[in-house]
């Protein structure tokens, strides 16, 4: 028997673009709003100038023995992840939504009617540009962290123990939390509250532990993402009944696995 093959523009028309081309699309958007490159301007600003101020004003002399002991410049550094996860996030969220909103989804599901193509584009694009960013943000801040700290006060270096893999993973931690903030787009399919949802796994899951006791914050609240990625940007001493970084970084991956899945899932079986 003799194949019958379809012309490419004819498999095109029906839908058939591989991940490649999507991806291109996918890529070719994300550069050419205007929004990406201001949130990426704001992530970059909070991870050094956050740096800058906060290890310029530590106080060595005036220190405790108890507070020298746990001084850990490379975690100091990192105070500009509370504005980083939450930019990235937000970018995340609008990677899609704002197709939503604008109504350019019914355009882009007319080109590539297969949604879960779609959406492992948006997500592989998103954390190529997202883990670049963070990563290059996130060893900038160390170094200029590292540049105002002023002596006594003991320095960090990459060739330290876990000082590498906390700045690795400072890199890493935003991307994630976009990666979630993505999947949450995709499910919720509204801006405002997509957002407001990637605010509430973030920063207020954390804060309605504090008032149900010690025992629950430490069993429950190691398996949310700010206090797993706290604990794994420590390069001095590792918080107690806190996950170890390994496992920390295995879950957070887990928990964008599970946000891309739902919200790929809903994406192909709801309409546009």
């Amino acid at each position: 028997m003799t194949a019958v093959t379809m012309p490419r523009a004819a498999r095109q028309a029906e839908g058939s673009y591989g991940f490649r081309t999507v991806a291109r699309m996918e890529w070719l958007k994300l550069r050419s709003v205007r929004s990406t490159w201001w949130t990426l301007l704001v992530f970059a600003a909070g991870m050094i100038a956050l740096a800058i101020l906060v290890l310029n004003h530590e106080h060595w002399a005036t220190m405790s023995a108890a507070d020298r002991a746990s001084f850990d410049p490379t975690n100091d550094g990192f105070a500009g992840l509370v504005i980083g996860q939450l930019a990235i996030g937000v970018l995340g969220v609008l990677v899609i939504t704002s197709e939503f909103s604008s109504g350019m989804i019914r355009a882009t599901f007319a080109a590539a009617p297969r949604r879960p193509v779609v959406l492992a584009a948006k997500a592989a694009v998103f954390t190529a540009v997202a883990l670049a960013a963070g990563e290059i943000l996130a060893f900038a801040a160390f170094a200029a962290g590292e540049a105002v700290l002023k002596a006594p006060a003991p320095h960090a270096s990459l060739a330290q123990p876990a000082v590498l893999r906390a700045v690795l993973m400072a890199g890493a931690y935003p991307a994630l939390i976009g990666l979630i903030g993505l999947g949450l787009g995709a499910l919720i399919r509204h801006t405002a509250g997509a957002i407001s949802a990637v605010v509430g796994v973030v920063f207020v899951l954390p804060l309605i532990l504090l008032p149900l006791g010690t025992s629950i914050q430490n069993s429950a609240g190691k398996y949310l993402p700010m206090l797993m990625a706290e604990n794994s940007l420590s390069a001095v001493k590792a918080q107690a009944n806190a996950l170890s970084p390994g496992v920390a970084f295995a879950l957070l991956c887990g928990y964008a696995a599970v946000a891309l899945a739902v919200g790929g899932w809903v994406l192909a079986h709801r309409d546009a």
